[in-house]
């Protein structure tokens, strides 16, 4: 269930948040109804979930009369698992091609407010919504008040991502996380529309919409228009 921190900072309820995935992870979400989310210390950024330069140094500093200070807060690493979703009011020509490999990928559009609805069905773990900040690692701090401000902060190398979160701490709960966690979800709540890759043909949108009937589903589908006829 979605939890509000007073110290995590979300976007508008109406902002329009993206999910660029293929055809499989897709069809995982919809037959189990239940959302993946990643264990933060799998992703490719190695500087996930730890702390700028002037951060470390402060913390160092607390850490001489409390030895576990550091410890704890590397092990947050493998507890932490994550679903990112991407801040835009249109189509994101990058996100396609970075996180959908061919031409059979889609996008989920929702916005911040159905993120939140979407995860009342899920009543074991808790989860937190933020969205990402950019900073300069080697000059700005970053707050480590919460445990989730080190997954609430990147690079701003990476600020063409414009993140929201999805956040939860498993080591609260008594599991064991490999690659990540499954968490209910209100599908229908979660997808407002679905967006067919730009470069995918008719077959492909019509076995979109085959299978969705199937599974009992009717959400909008929507060709995306990147790659739409030009006009002269």
């Amino acid at each position: 269930m979605y939890v509000e921190s007073p110290n995590i900072t979300l976007p508008d309820h109406d902002t329009i948040v993206w999910k660029y995935l293929d055809l499989s992870k897709f069809l995982d979400l919809l037959m189990c109804r239940q959302l993946f989310m990643a264990r933060s210390d799998k992703f490719e950024d190695q500087y996930e979930g730890t702390f700028s330069e002037p951060t470390f140094e402060e913390m160092k500093r607390l850490s001489e009369n409390d030895p576990e200070f550091l410890d704890r807060y590397k092990n947050l690493r493998k507890n932490i698992v994550v679903s990112s979703w991407h801040i835009n009011e249109y189509e994101s020509y990058a996100m396609w091609q970075i996180f959908t490999k061919n031409s059979e990928g889609l996008a989920i559009q929702s916005t911040v407010g159905r993120l939140k609805e979407a995860l009342r069905p899920e009543l074991e773990y808790e989860q937190h919504i933020g969205d990402v900040k950019y900073i300069d690692y080697k000059k700005e701090l970053i707050p480590f008040d919460n445990e989730f401000f080190p997954f609430l902060f990147k690079r701003k190398s990476f600020q063409y991502e414009r993140e929201v979160r999805i956040v939860t701490n498993t080591s609260k709960y008594d599991i064991n996380v490999y690659e990540g966690l499954k968490i209910n979800v209100d599908i229908n709540q979660l997808i407002e529309r679905i967006y067919i890759h730009p470069k995918s043909e008719n077959w492909y949108k019509r076995l979109v919409i085959e299978l969705m009937n199937q599974l009992g589903f009717d959400f909008p589908i929507e060709k995306s228009d990147l790659e739409s006829d030009i006009l002269i």
